[in-house]
């Protein structure tokens, strides 16, 4: 099977790009991560990824004077490399519909909730405070709307009476590390479609 490049986008430490490219490289992927870029120098995970041989890129997005520029710019050094599917992992950056178009139901992202609930920033929190039962994690395709594009996959976690949100935020993280590569497994391997806001797997699929 043909190996995909995939590009990875993060804003700090880069947990979910660590578990990609453990997953490319263990096999369970038939990806390679071919570049990570951040819009911060600070970025932790940009030291991770140098350290593990992967090509890294930095463009800190106020150097730009629009969205719009510097999407173009990340657009850029993507396809220098090959890119041909976009990972958002910790990436706190809205992506513009030119970055959309420029890989169009090629970008994914994950969030901590089960979308629709609880999207935005502080997720696992918001879920705490709410007082759910249930939460987890959504592997899902980026649209112009925040963590609203269809659904790939989900993982549930179920809130404890003794959990905090810091505990709560843990235990997503290590389903965040399963589900990402499960999502990406499914999509390079198997044939699908997007009808309507569904993923649709035209084959069966096994784990």
């Amino acid at each position: 099977m043909a190996t995909t490049k995939l590009g990875v986008l993060i804003s700090g430490r880069g947990s979910n790009m660590q578990a990609i490219v453990r997953a490319c490289r263990a096999g369970r992927v038939p990806g390679e991560v071919a570049l990570v870029v951040s819009n911060k120098a600070s970025a932790p995970g940009l030291a991770w990824a140098a350290e593990n041989g992967i090509p890294t890129c930095v463009l800190p997005h106020r150097d730009y004077a629009s969205r719009k520029e510097h999407d173009a710019a990340v657009v850029s050094a993507l396809r220098r490399a090959g890119v041909e599917w976009v990972c958002l992992a910790g990436y706190m950056r809205l992506l513009s519909p030119s970055f959309l178009a420029a890989f169009e139901q090629r970008v994914l992202n994950i969030h901590p909730s089960l979308l629709p609930a609880f999207p935005g920033l502080d997720a696992q929190r918001q879920a705490w405070e709410y007082g759910v039962r249930i939460s987890g994690c959504t592997v899902h395709f980026v649209d112009r709307e925040l963590d609203h594009g269809p659904i790939v996959v989900q993982r549930s976690v179920r809130v404890e009476d003794g959990d905090t949100a810091d505990s709560l935020a843990a235990r997503i993280l290590s389903q965040e590390h399963e589900a990402y590569p499960d999502a990406l497994h499914l999509l390079l391997t198997q044939p699908w479609r997007i009808e309507n806001r569904r993923v649709v797997v035209l084959a069966g699929w096994q784990h």
